[in-house]
């Protein structure tokens, strides 16, 4: 049989087109006619194979509030994986102004000022990926230094990159005894679930009682919330973690103790969560003294932080806006025996 070589340079003239269309197609969705940066959606994955948004030293920054929980979060994997020298970031007070929302000033304690554009609101920031922006102002915010955008605001989204593509910068390197992968191969469907099983029960199940309309509605979450806590503290009974056969905390467990570490202090309280606190559970509290004693995770939590943005954010649970002085937070001090419940510690 004669090879047809006619019809090998057919295939090869139409592999070539394919493959510069999808190239063209590719940079025309983020690189304008004059090569500029496209302004995006604020979804956007830092890869390496990315055609703009490449892992690279000192390029991005983070926006956050203390008071938030889906900062905390993303503050504690960049503390974890080491990047805090790779990625600064800027502090928004936690008074959440009523003309700009979330603000920037350098005179309240633990605040700081735009690090990066100067501005003195998160919305400004915002505009500057859209300047008819009239979305949802939220925290945190992964930024681009460089193309001056706003490359994702989910803090879920922004863990997973601060766990795998900033490595090579990260002071921390694999075989460190404090060095963390937040999301292993190995348990990520577990991690999976769990996080699918916690954000709705516990992380929002929170807001959720504080915010219902009716007292049927709030007995309903009330009655999922500590049904979902009951079943972690029963999960901590037998692991160390909450993922089953992990010697090492993962994005799970900072997911859940971002909400837990609040909610002595102002959940209890504020949102009326109030059959029991987390420090007469004798499982979570011991689990929450073991991450909150992890120097880390330590230096992401401020407590005034906490309590003034809740406790004045949700005027129509609080309308007065009066912060309690309490509670007594030196049990999260104590020493705990989380360390008894794994063999390799």
């Amino acid at each position: 049989m004669k090879f047809n070589y006619f019809f090998v340079f057919f295939v090869f003239i139409i592999l070539i087109e394919f493959t510069m269309a999808s190239t063209n197609d590719l940079n025309s969705k983020y690189i304008d006619k004059q090569g500029n940066y496209k302004k995006s959606s604020l979804r956007e994955i830092i890869s390496n194979n990315h055609p703009v948004f490449k892992p690279e030293n000192n390029r991005y920054h983070i926006y956050h509030s203390y008071g938030c929980p889906f900062s905390t979060r993303v503050l504690i994997t960049l503390e974890l994986k080491g990047l805090n020298n790779c990625i600064d970031n800027s502090v928004a007070d936690y008074i959440v102004d009523k003309s700009i929302g979330w603000a920037f000033t350098k005179t309240t304690e633990g605040c700081t000022i735009d690090k990066v554009n100067n501005f003195k609101s998160v919305k400004e920031i915002y505009q500057l990926n859209d300047k008819n922006y009239n979305g949802k102002i939220t925290l945190p915010i992964l930024f681009d230094k460089k193309t001056n955008v706003i490359v994702n605001n989910d803090s879920s989204e922004i863990m997973r990159m601060l766990n795998k593509e900033f490595n090579e910068f990260s002071n921390k390197k694999p075989g460190d005894k404090d060095y963390y992968d937040l999301y292993p191969m190995e348990y990520q469907d577990s991690i999976n679930e769990i996080n699918e099983f916690i954000l709705p029960t516990i992380n929002l199940g929170v807001y959720k009682c504080g915010l219902a309309n009716t007292q049927q509605e709030y007995t309903d979450k009330f009655n999922i919330l500590f049904n979902a806590l009951d079943r972690i503290e029963d999960t901590l009974k037998r692991d160390r973690y909450l993922v089953v056969g992990s010697d090492k905390i993962t994005e799970s467990d900072i997911k859940l103790f971002s909400t837990l570490i609040r909610f002595d202090a102002a959940y209890l309280q504020l949102f009326k969560c109030n059959k029991k606190q987390i420090k007469e559970y004798p499982m979570l509290s011991n689990y929450v003294r073991e991450l909150y004693q992890i120097k880390e995770i330590n230096s992401t939590i401020n407590f005034h932080h906490i309590k003034y943005w809740l406790f004045t954010f949700f005027e129509n649970v609080n309308p007065l806006k009066i912060v309690p002085i309490g509670p007594d937070l030196q049990w999260l001090n104590e020493s705990h025996n989380r360390h008894l419940m794994s063999k390799y510690y």
